[in-house]
């Protein structure tokens, strides 16, 4: 049997080439024969030619002037009928504008404007429906990033201040298949109170997120999103009662992974009342939950210390210790998060060199029972305001952080950090994110190469196990001081681990004095004001506790 036949022109004047001929390729990719008759070829000739070869499908181009467009379609119309070819199937590939002229021709049978995804068009060309079956997307987060590599998968956060919105807003979202991972964001009171609604504030509703009182609330959101892509679902974990958070989130929407803080969550950022050393004992509970239920698992302490301006070493000893708990607590597969842009005056050599040495460190205890997953996102508190603005970032940001290889990219919508992205911004923002991910899919430098990044993730390395050797001199008699709670608080109780927007904390000694420095982030001596190295500042903690 011989393979369906496209034959392909641009019409009229046109001679915009570039579309068509990827329309062409995918075509052969599917097994079609194809003959481009080239552009800017009168209408006459290409009906001529089209009578004699017997093509399945006439494919057209025409990306100019919509008023032009509308007499270019009428001729082709005629053409066609004088010449017995009124059925012919055709399809149109041209701008949203002229679009709508060609929508008010009956002779195309589908018309792309270049918004459609590559799936959208492999389902015409084989003649498939375009709404997909959910067997055909693994709910999986290991098989969905092996089907898609080497586009990683992207994430965005949901919650707007009312449920219902937040429902409609799942189902468009997953109906224009531009998410892979939908993260529920539940509002403060939800993630403070939810199991302890007689405690729940009356104001305050609907503040950072959505206003979830009951589990079924998280089953309509998942619900909805049943249909699309079917996209992953998450839910941020609660800052009291993790382990009931973990349980409900897993039978309710199948979460796709946990996050869980390991000092956070506690008196230390005041999103709950619980004490230190508490808070890490039963955030490592519920890291061995997740553990014991086979779920991957994201500890998200680094770039928290990066939020309250810590020195880069800091959030590099505080990436491995995360990683380092979540091996010890027997999580198999791991997802560290890399925050970029945070603190914002970093610089971009200076981000990467940093996030380099957290990936050293932490894939440095990787083995076969420890898989380590890499996901990047923009620093909320670098985005600007302005919405030109802020959409330029997002791209140049995620651009930088492609230099990473990540498997996930948390996509922060470009409207920020001025009001909740709803459906729309979150679509819009998930093309800007797609668009530069494809752009650096093509190639990017080696960025550890570079000298002054290599000079620079060396020197945090290094500063880094000064840190954490610091830590472990806490906990002499303890069996592994890394994962001992009561070690873990000491080292924030003494200042070993601190940062300046921590001032004023109950666990914290808040003297920690940080600035950037040629695009990094580095301790000051507080007299002087003058870089110190982190053995000098650790030094003179161990004076001022003699």
């Amino acid at each position: 049997m011989s393979s369906p036949r496209i034959l392909a022109a641009c019409l009229g004047k046109c001679v915009h080439t570039a579309g068509i001929l990827n329309f062409l390729r995918l075509a052969e990719s599917l097994g079609y024969e194809t003959e481009f008759m080239g552009p800017a070829v009168p209408v006459k000739k290409f009906v001529a030619h089209l009578s004699s070869v017997k093509a399945e499908l006439a494919a057209v181009s025409y990306r100019m002037t919509p008023e032009v467009a509308a007499q270019i379609f009428q001729e082709l119309q005629a053409e066609l009928q004088r010449l017995n070819l009124s059925d012919t199937r055709i399809v149109l590939g041209t701008t949203p504008a002229v679009a709508k002229i060609a929508a008010q021709t009956p002779i195309f049978e589908a018309i792309f404007t270049g918004s459609e995804s590559r799936r959208e068009i492999i389902d015409y060309l084989k003649q498939q429906k375009t709404q997909p079956l959910a067997k055909e997307f693994s709910q999986s987060l290991l098989e969905r990033i092996k089907k898609q590599a080497p586009l990683p998968l992207l994430r965005h956060h949901l919650g707007l201040k009312t449920l219902e919105e937040t429902i409609k807003a799942a189902r468009e979202i997953a109906l224009s298949q531009e998410l892979d991972i939908l993260s529920i964001a539940p509002d403060q009171n939800a993630q403070e109170y939810f199991f302890r609604p007689e405690e729940m504030p009356s104001k305050g509703s609907g503040a950072g997120g959505v206003p979830l009182r009951q589990p079924e609330d998280l089953a309509a959101i998942y619900a909805a999103s049943r249909c699309g892509n079917y996209p992953l679902v998450r839910c941020y974990a609660g800052t009291r009662d993790l382990i009931k958070w973990a349980r409900m989130c897993k039978e309710k929407i199948n979460i796709a992974w946990g996050a869980v803080p390991l000092f956070w969550y506690s008196e230390l950022d005041k999103r709950s009342p619980r004490r230190l050393q508490e808070a890490i004992s039963e955030n490592q509970d519920c890291i061995k939950w997740y553990a014991q239920h086979n779920l991957p698992l994201e500890v998200n302490d680094s770039h928290q210390w990066s939020l309250r301006e810590a020195p880069d070493a800091v959030a590099v000893a505080a990436a491995f210790l995360s990683a380092y708990n979540a091996k010890k607590l027997g999580v198999k597969h791991y997802i560290a998060q890399y925050m970029l842009n945070t603190p914002p005056e970093t610089s971009p050599a200076m981000d990467l060199a940093k996030m380099l040495a957290k990936i050293e460190m932490i894939e440095g205890l990787a083995d076969s029972c420890f898989q380590c997953l890499r996901q990047i996102r923009s620093g909320l508190a670098s985005m600007p305001v302005e919405s030109s603005a802020a959409k330029g970032h997002l791209a140049a940001s995620i651009s930088v952080g492609m230099m990473l290889r990540p498997h996930i990219v948390h996509v922060v919508g470009f409207c920020e950090a001025d009001h909740a992205a709803g459906a729309e911004e979150i679509i819009e923002s998930c093309k800007l994110a797609r668009s530069a991910i494809r752009l650096a899919l093509k190639g990017l430098p080696d960025i550890s190469a570079d000298k002054a990044v290599c000079r620079r993730k060396k020197q945090l390395i290094k500063e880094a196990r000064v840190i954490l050797k610091t830590i472990s001199a806490l906990g002499k008699s303890s069996l592994d001081a890394w994962t001992d709670a009561a070690v873990l608080e000491k080292a924030v109780t003494s200042g070993i681990l601190d940062a300046p927007q921590l001032c004023g904390s109950l666990p914290t000694t808040g003297t920690i004095v940080t600035a950037p420095v040629e695009g990094g982030y580095v301790s000051l001596d507080p007299k002087s004001g003058t870089p110190i190295s982190e053995q000098q500042r650790l030094k003179n903690i161990r004076r001022r506790n003699e």
